[in-house]
């Protein structure tokens, strides 16, 4: 059996048929993605693809937020820093690409806000639901850096490129309903229950045919891979905006509870 002793910030549960639960587990800081969880997220999904005992995956938040974007501590320690930005950038890259190489299926249950590298996992799950008071960004132009983590490899591909290009320039939040609408998300729940009813759909992807529903999985991804040239583009270009001015302002405007005053634009 897997042994998952060395995550300290997610809690594995394991399910009948086959299902093993994850709890993001921050929940002091809405389960916020510090270095380490960051780290996390893009690790789990290796050990998962060897865990003999897995067949379907179903990762949700604890506490009120399903995971409420990077820490800004986690950005301080690497903004201007070439080889904190480098490891950054992979481990951003891992999470992306490693759950969709990975051949079981993913079932996130948004239970609340999700941003920044937890609203990746959400949405680079296999199947996606909401709770309907969810709210969701992705949030890096508000920061002052460009939408690199997930956001170009699969929200064209989910809501269209003018819904895509619309939230992602302005990064307004989007709720559960409205993302369900524009088929961001695959389903949309009373906040009750969005994790019973990913449990539900994880049954039913547990007691079904593994094979085919592997192999379903790894055709449809080969749209998200097609488009993996445009991802690592946007990801090399987020990267940049660290060295930025502008990312300075943005972190230091999230502190303070603030509309930012971005350096590029006072000139």
């Amino acid at each position: 059996m897997t042994d998952y002793s060395q995550y300290q910030h997610l809690l594995f549960e394991r399910k009948e048929n086959g299902i093993l639960l994850i709890t993001i587990n921050r929940p002091q800081a809405l389960n916020a993605t510090n270095a380490r969880l960051h780290w996390e997220l893009s690790r789990v999904w290796l050990d998962i693809a060897d865990d003999p005992e897995t067949r379907v995956v179903v990762i949700t938040g604890a506490g009120r937020a399903f995971s409420a974007g990077g820490d800004l501590g986690m950005i301080d320690s690497f903004s201007h820093d070439l080889e904190r930005i480098s490891s950054v950038m992979k481990e951003a890259s891992d999470i992306v690409y490693n759950i969709a190489n990975l051949d079981k299926p993913v079932v996130s249950a948004i239970n609340g806000a999700a941003v920044g590298a937890g609203l990746a996992v959400a949405l680079m799950a296999d199947i996606s639901i909401i709770s309907e008071t969810a709210k969701i960004t992705d949030g890096h132009v508000r920061l002052g850096v460009g939408a690199g983590d997930h956001a170009a490899i699969i929200w064209p591909l989910l809501c269209g490129l003018a819904k895509a290009k619309y939230y992602l320039l302005t990064a307004d939040f989007i709720d559960g309903k409205e993302a369900e609408r524009i088929g961001l998300v695959s389903l949309c729940m009373p906040e009750d229950q969005v994790v019973s009813k990913a449990m539900e759909v994880a049954t039913k992807l547990a007691t079904g045919p593994q094979l085919a529903v592997r192999w379903t999985k790894r055709a449809l991804n080969s749209w998200i891979r097609l488009a993996g040239p445009t991802f690592d583009n946007s990801l090399a270009l987020e990267m940049l905006c660290f060295f930025g001015k502008d990312v300075d302002e943005g972190v230091q405007a999230v502190k303070e509870k603030r509309a930012p005053k971005f350096p590029s634009t006072q000139k």
